[in-house]
């Protein structure tokens, strides 16, 4: 039977009880890498290193090995970490990079099993950080120890980088400074895959992610007496109808959405409300409506921020303008014993222009080598392709390939249970990516690697 892996790398499978073994230890420590610093939870993501180590470690040039496993520390306690198979030419490089330690929260009571355990039942492994993305991270220490212990003469390096503070939007920790520090410069000679996205097939494309806060202020007063006050929450919900409005005729579908495969244009929607707590007999003096902005990598968020901060510059001087709600509903008061005169709306951007091109958008190079190495590696395993866009994010893959990486996507977990309750992923799948990531190290590897793009 014709195969696209090459001799080398022939014989070679995930060893599923080394695999569930690696992750009963990842995921007993994950209550220790949960990161969401606005819950006051910052991870510790060196605690997941002796497990790695204790794969690897009998495998490093140290102990006699091929590999180079190095600990990139930008903050204590916790290091990115980077191991090379090195190849013969090692100048040339392919890159398996993007899978993090650390994970999203979760709570306990809202699961049906302990997301601080594994739990196997039949093909489904059951944990917090088993989709994404210590799935990810174990299958790859694997397929590291499996080229450690077969000794295959590559041309190319093969490279992985596990990163810290993924999830936290962090800068100054994890990618961003090991790109910064020239790390990795070395994965410029070669495809960079980056291995955290889902459903096992090759993404093409993600969108940028923006929050903001629109906040509205207004009069407090009796609501017996509404003609006296100024209603902050009617004031915020007709303002952000305005900037909705104006953001989806200045930011609509682009033409290249649909090339790409993005299910959805770019967005910006309201996801929580916030108004000052007070008697239901009261109208509040101040509401704030926050959400995000899930923009395509066709547009600059940049350009975003500076627009829709000139649609509320723009509801201010007309606030007279404003769509009112019934015979009393008003923004602008008159008297002498009127405290607040002219209700006002203002947006804050949570991350400022550094942070926001950070987590940019990217459009993967449709022509690269290394997307069609991925797209016929998963028809070879799977026995379909089908490469999609999505609206989700990820950090700094932007401006990587601005840097001059070749930045392709794919991921093993599930979406179905990304960032949820009772997440899970399939011990079949991870089996599968470490047989589609073998052939895409066998198809990099040729001399005539991208010559036929």
């Amino acid at each position: 039977m014709t195969t696209l892996l090459g001799d080398a790398l022939r014989g070679m499978s995930l060893d599923t009880d080394e695999y569930v073994s690696l992750m009963t230890k990842l995921i007993g420590d994950v209550k220790h890498v949960q990161n969401n610093p606005r819950q006051g939870l910052v991870p510790s993501e060196g605690v997941m290193v002796p497990h790695l180590m204790e794969v690897l470690g009998p495998h490093t040039t140290e102990s006699g090995g091929p590999l180079i496993v190095e600990q990139l520390v930008y903050k204590d306690g916790r290091p990115n970490v980077k191991i090379t198979y090195p190849g013969t030419e090692p100048e040339l490089t392919v890159g398996l990079i993007g899978s993090h330690l650390d994970v999203v929260p979760a709570n306990p009571e809202t699961w049906e099993r302990d997301p601080f355990a594994l739990t196997v039942e039949g093909d489904r492994l059951h944990g917090r950080g088993t989709t994404d993305c210590l799935g990810h991270v174990g299958m790859i220490t694997l397929l590291f120890k499996a080229l450690a212990e077969k000794k295959p003469a590559l041309r190319r390096s093969v490279v992985a980088l596990f990163i810290v503070g993924e999830e936290g939007g962090e800068s100054g920790v994890g990618v961003d400074m090991v790109v910064q520090s020239g790390r990795i410069d070395e994965l410029k000679n070669g495809t960079c895959f980056w291995i955290d996205s889902a459903d096992s097939q090759p993404c093409t494309g993600t969108a940028g992610a923006m929050q903001w806060h629109l906040k509205a202020t207004g009069r407090l007063f009796h609501s017996g007496l509404p003609h006296r006050g100024i209603n902050s929450l009617e004031l915020a919900s007709e303002a952000m109808a305005i900037v909705q409005r104006r953001f989806y005729e200045d930011f609509p579908a682009h033409e290249l959405e649909e090339k790409y495969g993005f299910a959805t244009p770019s967005t910006m929607k309201p996801t929580q409300v916030e108004c000052a707590r007070g008697a239901l007999n009261q109208i509040p003096p101040w509401t704030t409506i926050s959400g995000d902005v899930r923009l395509s990598p066709f547009y600059d968020p940049v350009a975003v921020m500076e627009k829709v901060g000139g649609y509320l510059k723009d509801i201010n001087d007309n606030i007279e303008s404003v769509p009112t709600r019934g015979p009393c509903s008003k923004y602008t008061l008159e008297g002498d014993d009127v405290d607040v005169k002219r209700g006002k709306v203002e947006i804050t951007w949570t991350d400022d222009v550094e942070s926001v091109r950070q987590m940019e958008g990217i459009a993967c190079d449709l022509d690269s080598p290394g997307l069609k190495a991925l797209i016929d590696s998963t028809k070879e395993v799977k026995g379909s392709a089908k490469p999609y866009a999505i609206t989700g994010s990820l950090p700094l893959v932007r401006q990587m390939k601005d840097a001059g990486f070749d930045v392709q996507i794919s991921g093993y977990g599930l979406s179905s249970t990304y960032h949820a309750d009772n997440e899970y992923a399939l011990l079949s799948d991870m089996k599968d990516a470490f047989q589609i990531l073998l052939r895409v190290i066998s198809i990099a590897d040729k001399e005539d690697y991208g010559k036929d793009v």
